[in-house]
């Protein structure tokens, strides 16, 4: 049951008291701008004002959590000022993404809220929103503990105290060990500190072996992610080209890239934009889905015509119309199975280029296995149906031919495209659709005219 206005003013209020309040673990800003969107589909001014309300923390906080459609009403709400006041309040990843997504909107105000804030704050803030969307650096947070590897453990313990006391530092899981030039080392867990005297130097720790993996600020952030899963890491060092520590990739960061690309992935399968579905206005949804439908008429058109090729074998036959579908339909499952195992595996990096022709080699027996035993099904099916023998070994042959191509351009297709740097994801389903039916329509209409005519 929806709530109406007053009732989610209401909700509102209490749940940022229990915010304030310390609660945090049992409300979260995610679930404050929740109930904030319920609300502005009652009224979009009394959202705005409520949202007005909040202290500059949360409501940064909330910002962040907000689609990136409702950005544009924020920038026309908040003067440039009170946006970079803000912007002040979070850490520099989240000020950078608030930064990209009023630029989104308009550069202009976003230039004017860079502006406003402390020469060193603005820097830091054109450094990571310098970085192009794909790369680690756009993500980085340059908030980070560190520690000297001439430095005693009792010495950078009293340095992290002194930071969280001032609130300039939190979520510290690592201590990051450099040398006075800034060179990273390594890390270790903070935990580990709790064990160690407060005289031991890092340097000891360093001899013993502590662990050394980083990421360049500008690797692909698809690359972070799969490192950062690899190793079980839930937060990433940073490093420029020069090795120096820059900064840190926290774990909330690489949970939502993980669901970014996984939403990505699902809706580029079905030929749908990702971004594009974000938006509120039905015309440019609409627009971004047409292209794909455009492409997909084109295609079915295609296969149409190879269907008329066989016009008068098909009135010849009227049981040809009746058992057509099953073959294509078998053959585009069979295919979409392939490929979205294919293009989630690629994504995983558990396949590349050098491994094609296994990957291709496996689905292709996989497909004539499954196509061999369905084949048989379908061939007695067909023949107990309409009391033709013969029309059951077409139709099983011609299953077997299609099962056969979807496994292998089900791999291939996916494969291609990323050597020719498009994502794999994108338009894979299109092609494939097209290759099954027209295979698939062929080969039993071939069959039956060469068979059974």
């Amino acid at each position: 049951m929806k709530l109406s206005s007053q009732e989610l003013i209401q909700a509102l209020q209490e749940d940022v008291k229990k915010y304030l309040d310390g609660l945090e673990t049992n409300v979260h800003p995610f679930d404050i701008a929740e109930l904030l969107l319920e609300l502005r589909e009652h009224d979009e001014t009394l959202y705005l004002e409520e949202l007005s309300k909040f202290p500059d923390e949360l409501k940064a906080l909330i910002m962040i959590e907000l689609p990136r459609h409702c950005h544009e009403e924020i920038v026309e709400y908040f003067t440039p000022n009170e946006l970079a006041d803000l912007t002040n309040t979070l850490d520099t990843d989240d000020a950078a993404e608030l930064i990209r997504n009023i630029e989104d909107v308009d550069e202009d105000i976003a230039e004017e809220v860079l502006q406003s804030l402390s020469h060193e704050d603005r820097q830091n803030l054109e450094t990571l929103i310098s970085y192009e969307e794909y790369e680690a650096g756009a993500y980085m947070q340059t908030e980070l503990f560190s520690a000297f590897i001439d430095e005693q453990v009792g010495e950078s313990i009293y340095r992290l105290k002194h930071l969280k006391a001032k609130k300039e530092l939190d979520s510290v899981y690592q201590v990051y060990v450099i040398t006075r030039e800034n060179i990273f080392l390594g890390s270790i867990p903070l935990e580990d500190l709790i064990l160690l005297g407060p005289n031991v130097n890092y340097d000891e720790l360093v001899k013993e072996g502590i662990n050394s993996v980083s990421v360049n600020a500008l690797d692909d952030i698809h690359e972070v992610v799969e490192i950062a899963s690899r190793y079980d890491m839930g937060v990433v060092p940073v490093i420029d080209l020069n090795g120096k520590l820059i900064g840190r990739i926290t774990s909330d960061d690489i949970y939502d890239i993980i669901e970014e690309r996984a939403t990505g992935q699902l809706y580029h399968l079905a030929g749908v934009n990702d971004e594009a579905e974000q938006e509120e206005s039905l015309f440019h949804i609409g627009k971004h889905r047409a292209y794909w439908l455009a492409i997909n008429l084109v295609t079915a058109i295609a296969a149409s015509v190879v269907i008329g090729l066989f016009d008068t074998t098909i009135q010849s036959l009227v049981a040809l119309a009746v058992l057509m579908p099953i073959v294509a339909s078998m053959g585009g499952n069979a295919g979409t199975q392939t490929l979205t195992v294919t293009v989630r595996q690629m994504a995983l990096g558990d396949i590349s280029s050098d491994d094609a022709k296994k990957t291709i080699k496996k689905e292709v027996y996989l497909s004539l296995m499954n196509g061999t035993i369905f084949a048989v099904a379908i061939g007695i099916i067909a023949w107990v149906w309409f009391s033709m023998p013969m029309l059951g070994v077409v139709i099983a042959a011609s299953m077997v031919i299609n099962l056969i191509t979807a496994g292998f351009f089900g791999s291939l297709i996916p494969l291609l495209l990323q050597k020719a740097d498009i994502d794999p994801a994108v338009g894979s389903s299109v092609l494939l659709t097209t290759v099954t039916d027209i295979v698939g329509f062929f080969s039993f209409l071939g069959l039956a005219k060469l068979i059974l005519l």
